[in-house]
């Protein structure tokens, strides 16, 4: 799922709920860059990390 996300989508990361929604910043390979309301911008491994995307934001 997460060789679908692109710039702009809203997301949660799965094991951290308390980061808030995040916005897909970039995405190279599996290296996702999201910017977390609570916890800024983070580097995420999507072959270890399957982001939630958030549709009814």
């Amino acid at each position: 799922m997460n060789s679908a996300l692109e710039p702009g989508m809203m997301v949660r990361h799965p094991q951290a709920p308390d980061w808030g929604l995040g916005q897909v910043q970039s995405r190279i390979g599996d290296r996702v860059t999201v910017n977390f309301e609570h916890q800024g911008k983070v580097v995420i491994d999507g072959q270890r990390v399957e982001l939630e995307v958030v549709w009814d934001v």
